[in-house]
């Protein structure tokens, strides 16, 4: 299953410049996604992170295989785009940054869901440019459907 931009935006509350989703490049629901997002110099960040030598924020990469699974547990649970409200971060564990990301990069994001408990996804979530491994993580989150999220 593949996305463009139009779909990822139906199930993903962000809007630029926090979009950190281009296209989602292969879904196996309720096991993976790859997703992709193009790192160019103009994203806002880059004027002052860092001056002359411009690096994606790692935070902002974790944020991206955030999103990326966001998508995954969405489109799993069947949740129709009008039933979609957020999903909330509930923790990141052993992340680790081997590379830097900087303009110019696809960063090919790939999340894997390892289990899900009591409304808790846990997912293993790695980040990848040109085949080599740029950051890794163990994320977990909760959904909320239009209605719960109305509500927070």
């Amino acid at each position: 299953m593949v996305m463009n931009i139009e779909e990822v935006m139906q199930y993903l509350p962000h809007r630029y410049p926090f979009l950190l989703v281009d296209r989602v490049l292969e879904m196996e629901l309720g096991k993976s996604i790859t997703a992709l997002k193009n790192v160019t110099f103009n994203e806002p960040f880059f004027t002052g992170h860092f001056p002359g030598t411009p690096v994606m924020p790692g935070v902002l990469v974790l944020e991206a295989l955030a999103q990326a699974a966001a998508l995954l547990s969405f489109k799993t649970a069947k949740y129709a785009p009008e039933e979609v409200g957020i999903v909330y971060l509930v923790g990141f564990d052993n992340a680790r940054f081997k590379k830097p990301v900087v303009p110019g990069d696809q960063l090919i994001l790939k999340a894997e869901i390892t289990r899900t408990m009591r409304g808790i996804w846990k997912y293993a979530a790695r980040a990848e440019v040109d085949g080599v491994l740029v950051a890794e993580t163990e994320l977990m989150a909760t959904l909320r459907d239009k209605t719960q999220a109305d509500k927070s």
